[in-house]
């Protein structure tokens, strides 16, 4: 991140137009001494003075104070990854302080913005209380507010729009979101299908079979993030329960998830697991949460987001993503969410007792403890 730093430019203009410290402060009417004193950083000049020496140099006062308001879409992603590893090690407060101070600085840049409220949702459950939560939620949801009004970036407002109804939704307001989500399912044509098309008109049949390709695979990731609602919604019926999730494990096993995206499957695996224990089939829930075990023990640290033979050409699209390959949390974090997943969810305290779910809890907090989280 840039600081403001106006004796820095002063020297650099200085130099670069061959004057001296008595000549510049003759030109601006102040003493050797003050130039002396704004070059070292001792003190700042007038604020009165900030567009004469900006024009004198022949730059903006923004870089003369270098001040930049805005962070390249690189420096947005590194400060996102520091800043979830930051939660993951040192107090949420002061964690919080300094997403506080950033959002501050950077008030204008709105994809920073946007960043900082999807990291914020990520670690929200951090916070050591309730109505802590239901503050950063509210703060979150306002600051989505002021980027679908302020920014004429049209995609920012629509990921800004879904970020305001995941926290309507989180805070109790179903109506609202209903209000903002509405028209979400309009059987629209896939932006892929024309984007492609146009490729391949063009006769550029790689980029063609590129978009098409990122297509399907934001489609079948997006059928994974609606399976464990999916689940939670047909747990009154028991036959269509199990439908569902044997048509899930089929579509995993289809496209090999477990190594495309594994982390999109711990949500499925432990809510697949949580809906049978409701249904009182202990077996199939002990089942999904082998699976889920299995899966946070192996062999998939560190977790990057990448292709394989089939999705052979989404890795440029995955590394041009907002936060990169990485996933939005930390692995530290997933990986103390994935334990209290087992032992904090009263659905489970049912199987307590059950040695195979004894054998389950022990190996992934041994897992955790190994890996020093």
């Amino acid at each position: 991140m840039k600081e403001i730093n106006i004796a820095r430019a002063i020297v650099r203009g200085r130099r670069a137009r061959g004057i001296t410290q008595r000549e510049l402060a003759n030109y601006m009417g102040v003493s050797k001494a003050s130039v002396s004193k704004w070059e070292t950083g001792q003190s700042y000049p007038d604020i009165t003075f900030l567009p004469k020496l900006a024009t004198y140099f022949n730059i903006s006062v923004d870089e003369l104070i270098g001040y930049e308001p805005q962070m390249t879409k690189e420096e947005i992603r590194q400060l996102y990854h520091k800043l979830s590893a930051d939660f993951s090690k040192l107090p949420f407060a002061a964690v919080m302080s300094t997403c506080q101070e950033i959002i501050r600085k950077y008030y204008s840049c709105f994809p920073l913005l946007l960043q900082m409220c999807v990291l914020l949702i990520n670690h929200v459950h951090l916070a050591e209380t309730e109505e802590l939560q239901v503050q950063i939620k509210t703060a979150v949801r306002d600051l989505c507010i002021r980027i679908k009004n302020e920014s004429l970036d049209v995609d920012l407002s629509k990921q800004a729009n879904f970020i305001e109804a995941f926290c309507e939704l989180s805070l109790g307001n179903p109506k609202t979101v209903i209000d903002l989500m509405e028209g979400v399912n309009d059987p629209l044509l896939g932006d892929e299908v024309i984007l492609a098309s146009a490729y391949y008109l063009t006769g550029n049949i790689h980029k063609a079979k590129e978009t098409t390709q990122v297509g399907i695979f934001r489609h079948l990731m997006g059928i994974f993030g609606d399976i464990p609602n999916y689940l939670m919604l047909n747990t009154d019926d028991y036959n269509k329960y199990d439908q569902i999730m044997t048509r899930v494990l089929g579509l995993i096993e289809l496209f090999d998830v477990e190594r495309l995206h594994p982390v999109i499957l711990f949500g499925i695996y432990l809510t697949g697991a949580q809906g049978y224990a409701m249904l009182e089939d202990d077996e199939r829930a002990l089942d999904l949460l082998q699976r889920y075990v299995d899966l946070a023990t192996a062999d998939i640290y560190p977790i990057v987001f990448s292709g394989d033979q089939f999705f052979d050409k989404v890795d440029d699209w995955l590394s041009d993503l907002a936060l990169g390959v990485k996933p939005p949390q930390n692995e530290a974090v997933i990986r103390g969410s994935m334990v209290d997943g087992l032992t904090k969810n009263p659905v489970f305290n049912r199987l307590a007792e059950n040695y195979r779910f004894k054998n389950m809890v022990e190996r992934l907090e041994k897992s955790v403890e190994e890996r020093g989280d």
